[in-house]
């Protein structure tokens, strides 16, 4: 008994450490997708149908990617939640069609750079070499699928990202997403971006 307490004890103060923001369980409801942007309620008009997912399709996989990327806080959920929307015109598509840059592609709109990475964490080399052969269209068919897209996100802010930056993020400031996104995500601040954000935090918080 003496063991297994001494055990839990540093556990125990990890978890004190590390939760200045409260964990949540990680499941996902398409209302509170929703609630972020009304629009993911359906693909009806979508320009690329066979690219667009409603909040309903989503939803399992971002919450599976939540729990195999160890997203716990409910501000980096809801930024990877406002990275997303933003980046796919609200889940309508999932690669780069203006201005068509070759490879970039998934739900945060990754470059081919970090598709290859991201591909290479999830498959076997010979797999990976063999798309790679074809070209970057093909690495991103390769990560492109439900699964692997909406998870995309989460694996990039895991493995890509400094630990500052989620503590920034789990602290739900403003600053906090802003250097998530200049000094992470690598791309601009912006009104229409901070408008996502905003709501993803109360909508997150709605859930809890």
């Amino acid at each position: 008994m003496k063991f297994q307490l001494m055990k839990a004890l540093p556990f125990l103060s990890i978890l004190t450490l590390t939760n200045a923001s409260p964990l949540r369980r990680t499941t996902l409801s398409a209302a509170t997708i929703e609630a972020i942007s009304s629009s993911t309620s359906s693909c009806d008009g979508a320009t690329f149908p066979d690219e667009c997912r409603t909040a309903e399709q989503a939803a399992p996989c971002i919450a599976q990617s939540f729990t195999k990327y160890s997203i716990s806080t409910p501000g980096e959920q809801a930024a990877l939640l406002a990275l997303m929307l933003y980046e796919s015109g609200a889940f309508k598509y999932d690669r780069n069609h203006w201005p068509g840059v070759p490879g970039q592609g998934t739900r945060n709109m990754q470059s081919p750079a970090y598709n290859l990475l991201y591909a290479e964490s999830l498959y076997p080399s010979a797999t990976v070499q063999a798309a790679q052969a074809q070209g970057v269209d093909a690495v991103l068919a390769l990560v492109n699928g439900d699964a692997d897209s909406f998870g995309s996100a989460a694996w990039f802010l895991s493995s890509q990202c400094s630990e500052s930056v989620r503590q920034g993020l789990a602290a739900e400031t403003a600053a906090g997403w802003q250097t998530y996104l200049t000094s992470c995500v690598g791309t601009t601040d912006t009104s229409d971006r901070d408008t996502l954000w905003t709501a993803a935090i109360q909508a997150m918080k709605s859930s809890y």
